[in-house]
C-alpha cells in the first residue's frame, strides 16, 4: 500500500490532526477539493512568497528552502499547530535522507504575519522517524480509527463523510 518513502507532508499533517482522516486519505477518499477552507489555503499558498521555487521530493513538496538550508512552509491558518511543526520536521527529515543538512523549519503565517522557527535537532529526527512509523501503522490498520469529538472536526473536509448517518 504505502512505503516509508511514500510518506509525505499531508500524511504527517493528518496524523496529527485526525488518524481517521489519515486512514481515509490513504484509501483514496479525498473530498478536500470541495472544502472552502482548503481552497482558501491554496489561494494563500499561491499568493505568498511567489518569488521562491517549491522543492519536489516525490511524496513531499516543500514550499522552499533558503540558502542557509532552512525549510520554509507557508500556512493558511492563523494559529500554529503541532501538525504544522510536525510537517516542517518531516520535510527536514526527508532532506537529511537525500543528503541535505536542513537546519530546521520556518513556518510562515501570512494572515497574522507571524513566523515560527523550529531547529532540526537529534530529538526532532527521532520524532520524525516515529511519525513516519505511526503513519505506516495507520495505513496497515484494517478498520478506520474512531472519529474525533464533533468539535474537533470543525473545518475538516472529511466531516460529512464521518458524521453522515
Amino acid at each position: 500500500m504505502i512505503t516509508y518513502d511514500d510518506v509525505g507532508g499531508v500524511h504527517i499533517k493528518y496524523l496529527y490532526h485526525c488518524r481517521r482522516q489519515l486512514w481515509l486519505y490513504l484509501r483514496g477518499i479525498r473530498p478536500e477539493h470541495l472544502n472552502a477552507a482548503v481552497q482558501s489555503g491554496e489561494a494563500v499558498h499561491d499568493t505568498s512568497y511567489t518569488r521562491n521555487t517549491p522543492v519536489d521530493l516525490g511524496a513531499a513538496k516543500l514550499d522552499f528552502v533558503d540558502g542557509s538550508h532552512w525549510v520554509h512552509e507557508v500556512k493558511s491558518s492563523s494559529r500554529p499547530s503541532p501538525a504544522d511543526e510536525a510537517q516542517g520536521r518531516h520535510y527536514c527529515h526527508r532532506l537529511h535522507r537525500v543528503g541535505i543538512e536542513a537546519k530546521g523549519a520556518v513556518l510562515h503565517y501570512p494572515k497574522t504575519r507571524r513566523t515560527q522557527k523550529f531547529p532540526y535537532t537529534e530529538q526532532a529526527a527521532v520524532q520524525a522517524e516515529a511519525d513516519v512509523e505511526a503513519v505506516l501503522a495507520v495505513a496497515e490498520a484494517p478498520a478506520s480509527p474512531d472519529r474525533l469529538a464533533r468539535s474537533g472536526c470543525r473545518g475538516c473536509s472529511f466531516t460529512d463523510y464521518c458524521w453522515t448517518e
